[in-house]
């Protein structure tokens, strides 16, 4: 059987080589080494989500375009179906609500914070935009190098082209819909 993480190698490098890429030329896109990326294309190495955002932004695509439809457990990505699977932690996990889709322009994440965990993200392209809701706990949120606070019920939407991050600063779990948009895709 076919794990995610060779599944996950397999996309990768068809993507690559897709674009005539070389793994020196992949790796200057996505900022991420080109030993990495060749450990993930073998299926030696299980990605953070914060690498496969790295990825996806490189090569403009979405984070649920790339993971999207990866056998987990051992079904199809759907029904909002888990991926902590893809994370080297366990203080984020993430669900897909709803992959990709390009004729609306967005997807659908929810992400769990562990009680002081963070995440950080690189910029993503310019003219994408995330719209957060925090469903339960206190989300701290950074922009411009400064937190903001966010509780249960507040929204926020932001221009993602900017280094951001994502924090849990509670003793409780934090829990968060995300929807990015992504303008002009």
């Amino acid at each position: 059987m076919v794990t995610v993480t060779q599944q996950l190698g397999n996309r990768l490098r068809e993507l690559r080589q897709g674009r005539g890429w070389s793994l020196d030329q992949a790796a200057e896109a996505t900022q991420v080494s080109k030993a990495m990326l060749g450990q993930i294309e073998r299926g030696e190495s299980s990605p953070t989500l914060a690498t496969l955002w790295k990825i996806a932004t490189g090569f403009r695509v979405s984070f649920t375009w790339l993971v999207s439809g990866l056998s987990f457990n051992p079904g199809l990505l759907e029904k909002g179906e888990r991926l902590q699977h893809l994370s080297t932690t366990q203080d984020l996990e993430l669900v897909v609500r709803f992959p990709f889709d390009p004729a609306v322009g967005f997807e659908w994440v929810e992400l769990t914070l562990a009680p002081g965990a963070q995440s950080m993200s690189d910029a993503h392209e310019p003219g994408v935009t995330e719209h957060l809701l925090v469903i339960q706990g206190v989300l701290e949120l950074q922009l411009d190098g400064q937190w903001h606070r966010y509780e249960t019920g507040d929204t926020v939407r932001f221009d993602a082209n900017q280094p951001h991050g994502y924090r849990n600063p509670g003793p409780d779990l934090l829990v968060f819909e995300d929807v990015i948009h992504y303008r002009g895709v």
